[in-house]
């Protein structure tokens, strides 16, 4: 019998993981979801005041840059405070481990009670777990951390400036490739298409309404657009 059909759930993958690599699919969902707003803003908002080329290329690229730099850098930063806390925690734990063996077995027993397992039970599960890795067992049940699979903030970096690039790519070629009279509607329709898919995505992957997700996607997306075409057209209006 195939390893993924054994056990109670027949048929059913258990993968090390899936967690840690849905929140990685779902981060990128929204880094590209961001890229489209944020650049369809930016673009729209430009051809509100002008029709040349070379000028959306020029905003549509720097805001390209600009955002996804941002985004890496602002990923980089805050998934290294989280290892940074992380590795903090498990470093305390660590020593407790050392210092207090007895009283953290009492604890994770405790703990394991307070998930509904009976007393001499748990005490037994405790002292599987810490006979098998008292860290990881401490650290998966007490402070909700896998060791074996802390965040990489590079990945992360990388991986909003890759998502963020792929999706602002879209409004910003949807801007300037086609003929001046058909940009806009070209770029307006493309954008809010490509945000109905990132909404289904989002939406899939977070188990959550599909509809409600979509509708929020893109009506956020046509607000920003209308909002930034109206500056851009006043802005032109007025010669500025």
């Amino acid at each position: 019998m195939d390893d993924d059909t054994a056990g109670p759930h027949p048929g059913e993958p258990h993968h090390d993981g899936l967690g840690t690599r849905l929140n990685w699919l779902r981060a990128a969902v929204l880094g590209a979801n961001d890229g489209i707003v944020s650049t369809a803003g930016l673009v729209v908002g430009v051809a509100g005041a002008t029709d040349s080329r070379s000028a959306l290329l020029t905003a549509g690229l720097a805001g390209l840059l600009a955002g996804s730099l941002s985004m890496a850098a602002g990923e980089y930063v805050s998934v290294s405070t989280q290892r940074d806390s992380e590795q903090a925690a498990l470093a305390l734990e660590r020593e407790e481990l050392a210092t207090t063996p007895q009283a953290e077995l009492d604890e994770l027993t405790g703990l394991l009670e307070e998930r509904g397992i009976t007393h001499d039970l748990a005490r037994e599960v405790a002292e599987q777990l810490t006979a098998r890795d008292a860290l990881g067992a401490h650290a998966r049940v007490e402070l909700g951390i896998d060791p074996d699979e802390l965040a990489n903030p590079w990945h992360a970096a990388w991986a909003s400036f890759i998502s963020f690039t792929a999706g602002a790519l879209l409004p910003l070629l949807a801007i300037v490739l086609p003929p001046p009279g058909w940009r806009l509607t070209v770029t307006v329709v493309s954008v809010l298409l490509a945000l109905v898919g990132c909404g289904w995505g989002s939406a899939r992957l977070g188990g959550a309404p599909v509809r409600p997700a979509i509708i929020r996607n893109a009506a956020g997306g046509a607000i920003a657009m209308a909002v930034t075409y109206a500056v851009g057209a006043l802005i032109g209006a007025s010669g500025v």
